[in-house]
């Protein structure tokens, strides 16, 4: 993962690497949280029982549990594998050797821009770039356009949003674009630029066309466009494969919310505190803001019996959740659509997260943060906004949730509906 590999093939082998190396450290780690939780239970069997046959019954119980069985065979899978894969990984590391540090789907994206048919045709090359609500498409992006040889190759680099160019048209890029880039380099490579066009859905081939044709007519052949989306169907307006970007595995996913949650702690050492976190990550669905929101209120607290009331409470919540509304709500919220949460501290009464907003760093956020909203006492009135998180790489968005808690019934409209229907009321 940590190199500028151009040749395609040689990007598969780390990849396969990467994905063994997640599998194996979730294996292990839930192994031996079970285990520490088994010889825990018979340790206290053991210490309660009058009769030592029981104790022994119960002990050879514990060993050969057949989701132990499972885990170990499942282990030696995945270190058969990895074996297989390291024998075969001493051409691989002599090629990584010449190669400067970066991550594969950087590469590719820093490879089209970089290369590619410039100058040999009058069409722009166009670079689609898909995947779910955030996966890290607009992140990965920013992190491509900070990047010197990016920034060395084209004179400017423009991002675009949907809104900005519906009903308008040229010369939108110079007063609806919003510059990251202006080269400073007095040979700053003739004309070309960069067009970063970030979408949420689908867009119209007639609106596409215009502005297609807009950008086309306004620079140098060699000039390029990105265009992100979660919809599919942007792919058509690709002149090169698109990149696909998809959410963690859950292994993957488990490894980055233990970074995250222990920091300079070391997991080995709790293992209580490992199982429960694991079984936390199963919850949160692949969010990377619910993996930073949920680990940040974990550290502030490093007691079991706090952690326990956290995975109760996102069960709990999630699983009512589901039974209510037949969806997951972190899943509606990545769709942009509306859902339902708890708060810990007075779970009958829900707060509805209507829409997410993206704000760049130079905006103003909201003093109601979400860690503190669903794990502290405060309790907004009405509708408000939230600040989800801060991102702290770039393009350092914050995520602000527009959200209301509903006006709860007073007893009077409930006694008056009660007498209507001709209720004696408690």
């Amino acid at each position: 993962m940590g190199w500028r590999i151009t040749n395609q093939a040689m990007l598969q082998q780390p990849d396969m690497l990467r994905d063994a190396m997640h599998r194996g450290c979730y294996m292990i780690e839930a192994y031996r949280c079970q285990f520490h939780n088994k010889e825990k239970d018979k340790d206290h069997i053991v210490s309660h029982s009058s009769h030592s046959s029981k104790a022994i019954s119960v002990q050879n119980f514990c060993f050969s549990s057949g989701t132990s069985t499972q885990i170990l065979e499942e282990m030696n899978g995945v270190l058969d594998s990895l074996s297989s894969m390291v024998l075969d990984a001493s051409e691989l590391i002599v090629f990584l050797e010449s190669y400067p540090a970066c991550t594969m789907e950087t590469e590719l994206i820093i490879n089209f821009l970089l290369h590619g048919e410039s100058g040999s045709t009058e069409e722009l090359e166009v670079l689609p770039i898909v995947g779910p609500g955030r996966v890290g498409k607009s992140t990965l992006v920013a992190h491509v356009c900070r990047d010197e040889r990016i920034r060395n190759h084209f004179l400017e680099i423009f991002f675009l949003h949907k809104h900005d160019f519906i009903d308008s048209e040229y010369p939108f890029f110079k007063e609806r674009c919003g510059m990251k880039h202006q080269s400073s380099l007095s040979n700053s490579n003739s004309e070309r630029r960069l067009l970063v066009v970030e979408l949420i859905g689908d867009l119209d081939e007639d609106t596409w066309d215009r502005l297609y044709s807009a950008f086309k007519w306004s620079v140098h052949s060699s000039s390029k466009i990105i265009v992100t989306s979660r919809s599919d169907k942007i792919i058509k307006f690709g002149t090169t494969r698109a990149l696909t970007l998809k959410y963690l595995s859950h292994e993957a996913y488990w490894y980055f919310f233990k970074t995250l949650t222990f920091g300079s702690l070391d997991p080995k050492t709790h293992p209580r505190l490992t199982g429960i976190a694991m079984e936390i990550s199963r919850t949160l669905n692949g969010s990377l803001i619910a993996a930073n929101v949920t680990s940040l209120v974990l550290r502030g607290n490093i007691d079991i019996r706090f952690w326990c009331k956290v995975l109760a409470f996102l069960r709990g919540s999630y699983q009512k959740h589901v039974s209510r509304f037949g969806d997951h709500p972190i899943d509606l919220m990545n769709q942009n659509r509306p859902a339902h949460l708890e708060r810990i501290a007075a779970r009958s009464e829900d707060f509805i997260v209507h829409c997410e907003h993206q704000r760049s760093s130079q905006e103003d956020v909201p003093e109601i943060k979400l860690h503190d909203l669903v794990y502290g006492g405060i309790k907004p009135q009405g509708k408000f906004e939230v600040l989800a998180w801060k991102s702290e790489i770039p393009p350092y968005y914050s995520y602000v949730y527009a959200s209301e808690i509903p006006e709860l019934k007073t007893k009077a409209a409930k006694r008056k509906r009660c007498m209507k229907n001709e209720v004696v009321p408690c």
